[in-house]
């Protein structure tokens, strides 16, 4: 292993020791007081088996596992249309080998797409703890000898591992439904959607490139945080290998859920071959997933989802870790907003076999996982192929395109893109991936804002038309539920493209898919003051501070006299937003802890 890879990894087994030990001693305590089947009463099991008459025998026979699908479909979001037919079909697949499957329970799924700009966004962080409520509530009747979790999209797979974590001693699969085919590209999307800030394009253009880019079923084909949970679950080795960006309708695809379906049912404790979900997913996978986010450029927002889905094995990473690695991990991919490709070009370069092959080969990824789909992780460098009507795996050769995909001996940058800032302001992460070498580093005056919707007004109006660093706050997970600010991205570029030196700092979260602006975001402590009435620093700044944000020596400062500084006085909050159901949410806002932890209210209020 990479020396510092291998150094990271024990400083998280030695820091995760008791919470990792009194994980497992729960799930081996769950495994051998499982109320099952053998054990619940016949007017329980009655119940379990009244809707399904078809497999109802078979369950009273108990001869083999009942799979519990737990679903995130619906057919207003792109990624989760697909899964329409999927329970019924994953039914049949089980039957096949013994085994049965019923829809355990369905998990909400919105799309950040749809409400980015709206106030349906404060709600998206916390769907991601409604989604593990609802995980654990379906996985709840105990008639379930393993699962099969149904899910793509930003906080979905974060949501249902974080519940399925806590019945780890099942042995589980992820499964996802692929990327749609490519449309309009993200690059001209982009150029529209600049053009519209600045007046140059009607409504009409707008929406017609738009529809153009996300135009069927399948994940949005740039790397943002859905493509990013997908490439994860690959490096976790919690898919079939190579499934994660077969587009949706092929027989490839159909092959690799019924693949799935057929494998969960061979883990079982029946078995000899038992691999729960809390084995798997140890130390080793977790520092896989953030190799693997660094290599590939991926979403921000997993620095609070990895955190959050440790946590919930008894895993402690914090950012430092993500910074060790950051400067030790290479940048082997790119894809778009991290280059021109999407991850339909990606996936034909030679897609995760490729990278994973490659960071194996490199000592990056830990190889000797715990893996759903092979021994161990070397099963996911091979590439899935239909060969004589039937699935099978193939050796991946070189990079198909080598603007998309390069070896760890000739990465596009010798490190993963990814830094923790510290500073008077607080502690922050920035991606650099996409960002220019010399716009690692603005100092520039501030302008304070409280709401994105002020700043898109501001940029209207030409108040921005200068070197100057936005900073929009009460943005917090406690504030207002930590929604994304994506609407910022096409002003923002805008200004950048005119010739300033524009930066973001908030404490708010910017799209998975941050690009080409430099952008401070998590910055924590967040603005709202504690019942203490203690605030971050960031409600210290001022419209006309010297703000430097600099991603070379990590920091970001307020250049503002020290004692000045320590004495100014908290910005006003804004009182909590009603409206859209917000109001409900007011106690995962009030328990939820900081971002570095993974702003999560349900793992806060289990003390996790």
């Amino acid at each position: 292993m990479n020396p510092e890879i291998s150094a990271v990894t024990d400083r998280i087994i030695t820091r995760s020791r008791a919470s990792r030990a009194g994980y497992l001693a729960l799930i081996e305590r769950e495994r051998d007081t499982w109320i099952g089947r053998p054990s619940l009463g016949c007017a329980n099991l009655a119940h379990a088996y009244a809707g399904t008459a078809e497999d109802r025998d078979a369950m009273k026979a108990d001869g083999g596992m009942n799979i519990g699908i737990v679903t995130a479909y619906n057919d207003m979001l792109s990624a989760h249309a697909v899964y329409y037919r999927y329970p019924e079909l994953m039914k049949v697949w089980a039957r096949e080998v013994g085994a049965t499957a019923q829809v355990a329970g369905g998990v909400p799924a919105m799309c950040d797409g749809v409400t980015q700009g709206y106030p349906g966004m404060e709600l998206s962080l916390f769907s991601r703890d409604t989604i593990a409520l609802s995980t654990v509530i379906a996985l709840s009747h105990g008639t379930f000898e393993g699962a099969a979790l149904l899910g793509i999209c930003d906080k979905i797979v974060p949501g249902l591992l974080m519940g399925a974590l806590r019945f780890g001693h099942l042995p589980m699969v992820l499964i996802p439904g692929g990327p749609m085919p490519t449309g309009l590209s993200n690059k001209e999307k982009a150029a529209v959607r600049e053009r519209a800030a600045i007046g140059k394009a009607d409504r009409e253009e707008l929406l017609e490139a738009e529809i153009g880019a996300y135009h069927g079923k399948g994940t949005c084909t740039f790397y943002g945080t859905a493509n990013t949970n997908q490439m994860m679950m690959e490096v976790m080795g919690l898919h079939m290998p190579g499934s994660a960006f077969v587009n949706p309708g092929t027989k490839l695809r159909q092959e690799l859920t019924r693949a799935a379906v057929h494998r969960v049912a061979g883990l079982g404790w029946r078995g000899d071959d038992y691999r729960p979900l809390g084995h798997c997913v140890d130390e080793r996978a977790i520092v896989n997933a953030a190799v693997g986010l660094l290599a590939t450029g991926g979403s921000t927002n997993h620095l609070l989802h990895v955190p959050a889905i440790a946590r919930a094995a008894g895993i402690v990473i914090d950012w430092d870790d993500f910074d060790r690695l950051s400067r030790a991990v290479p940048l082997i991919a790119r894809v778009y907003p991290n280059g021109s490709a999407d991850v339909n070009a990606f996936e034909a370069a030679g897609g995760m076999p490729y990278v994973i092959r490659e960071l194996i080969a490199s000592g990056h990824l830990h190889g000797d996982i715990r893996t759903i789909g092979g021994d161990d992780l070397n099963a996911y460098a091979r590439k899935p192929v239909i060969e004589n009507d039937a699935l099978a795996w193939q050796s991946v050769g070189d990079s198909g395109d080598d603007t998309i995909l390069k070896p760890t001996t000739a990465p596009f940058s010798p490190d993963g893109g990814m830094r923790i800032l510290s500073g008077n302001i607080g502690r922050a992460c920035i991606k650099v991936s996409a960002v220019e070498r010399d716009r690692w580093v603005i100092e520039a005056p501030a302008r304070v804002f409280q709401d994105q919707l002020d700043v898109i007004e501001a940029f209207r109006r030409g108040e921005l038309d200068r070197d100057v660093v936005v900073v929009v706050r009460f943005q917090g997970p406690r504030a207002n539920g930590m929604p994304e600010l994506h609407k910022l991205t096409p002003p923002l570029g805008v200004l950048q493209n005119r010739g300033y030196r524009v930066a973001l700092v908030t404490d708010g979260r910017m799209s998975g898919a941050s690009g080409k602006v430099p952008c401070a975001i998590h910055c924590s402590p967040e603005a709202l003051p504690t019942s203490e009435g203690v605030g971050g620093a960031i409600g210290r700044i001022r419209d006309g501070d010297l703000i430097r944000v600099d991603a070379v020596a990590g920091t970001l400062e307020a250049l503002v006299e020290v004692d000045e500084w320590a004495n100014r006085q908290f910005a006003t909050a804004p009182p909590p937003a009603t409206g859209m159901g917000r109001e409900l949410f007011g106690l995962f806002r009030s328990a939820t802890d900081e971002a570095e932890k993974g702003a999560s209210a349900v793992l806060a209020g289990a003390g996790l």
